[in-house]
């Protein structure tokens, strides 16, 4: 099924702001029939991709959101939640993994999505969206904030790990600044001083924990010790800052503070291969306390997110706008937790 063509010239009349617009002001903005705009929002067959488009689009415009509760009666529940997740993150597996018993004790069956190199989390989110996703759980995503709000325009969406200024979706995240500023205080009373940090560039969180490193570094008189090396939440990442490190006519530093657990892995293995003792030369601390953190052979010291509670209240959020509670936009955050292991220790005399 196709448009009929949209109406020419400029007589359009916008929506009247003195009430909420409707699916009948968005078909007379396309100059289409309400029945066609109707097809695209019940996610029913009939319409073109483009149409489609344009569809959701004129809707942003008007700022029209369709009655969910209206939506999903209309259709059928499918009582499906999507989730996004990146399958080489570790931390992403370990969210997944706690987002089933609380799907499960609400009625909900999970599809889920990967991102990985040959696919862009923007398919991976349409592929959850065309098996009727009734929601979407985005874990850490990288897509714009722009994107998001589209995302939000269209279906109920909760966003874990990421923080936006103002995408109207619900954000579940832990507090990172304290968690950051309690690695280096941990590491000044250690006895350290030259304190390294290997961020992760514009990947979730990673702002706001290099903010807390300088901050904490200034607020222990190190101003002049702060070092940040690039680095992305990878593996890589890590394995690339060290051996920079190592190739650096600087001495190393006696401690390094890695943006994730991946990147700090990345650095265990590269340091080890060369000879350089875990803590005794170098301490190491990770963020995330994801699965592979804990293992005999890592031990990693890290800040551990409370993932089951991180769950928990996703789900729990993706269903209170299902159900109509309340309108999305809210923000919850949770205290994160330094876990010490065997990578961190006092400094040895160089």
């Amino acid at each position: 099924m196709t448009p009929s063509n949209p109406r020419q010239g400029t007589d359009r009349t916008p929506a009247p702001r003195s009430r909420k617009p409707t699916m009948a002001d968005v078909a007379a903005e396309l100059g289409v029939s309400r029945a066609l705009v109707s097809l695209v929002f019940r996610d029913q067959p009939g319409a073109s991709p483009e149409t489609r488009e344009r569809v959701f689009e004129a809707a942003a415009r008007l700022g029209y959101k369709p009655d969910m509760a209206a939506r999903l009666l209309a259709r059928g529940r499918s009582k499906v939640l999507g989730v996004l997740f990146t399958a080489r993150n570790p931390h992403h597996v370990d969210l997944v993994e706690a987002i089933y018993p609380t799907a499960e004790e609400l009625g909900y069956d999970l599809v889920l999505s990967a991102a990985v190199p040959s696919r862009d989390e923007h398919k991976a989110v349409e592929a959850l969206v065309g098996h009727r996703s009734e929601a979407l759980l985005l874990c850490g995503p990288t897509i714009s904030e722009e994107d998001i709000a589209d995302l939000g325009a269209r279906l109920p969406v909760v966003v874990l790990g990421r923080h936006l200024k103002s995408a109207p979706v619900d954000l579940v995240t832990s507090y990172d600044r304290p968690g950051a500023r309690e690695v280096v205080d941990h590491l000044v009373g250690l006895g350290h001083r030259d304190i390294a940090h290997v961020d992760g560039g514009s990947k979730p969180g990673a702002p706001e924990r290099r903010r807390a490193y300088r901050d904490a570094m200034r607020s222990h008189g190190l101003a002049d010790r702060i070092r940040i090396l690039p680095g992305n939440h990878t593996e890589e990442g890590g394995q690339e800052a060290a051996r920079g490190m190592i190739a650096s006519d600087e001495p190393l530093p006696t401690a390094v503070f890695a943006s994730n657990d991946q990147c700090a892995i990345g650095l265990l293995d590269v340091f080890t291969r060369a000879g350089v003792k875990i803590p005794e030369q170098v301490s190491i601390v990770g963020y995330d306390d994801s699965h592979i953190a804990g293992l005999s052979h890592i031990d990693l010291t890290t800040v551990r997110q409370d993932v089951p509670r991180l769950a928990r209240l996703a789900v729990e959020a993706a269903d209170e706008q299902l159900r109509g509670v309340r309108q999305p936009g809210a923000t919850l955050k949770l205290e994160s937790k330094l876990v010490v292991r065997g990578t961190s220790g006092p400094p040895t005399q160089r």
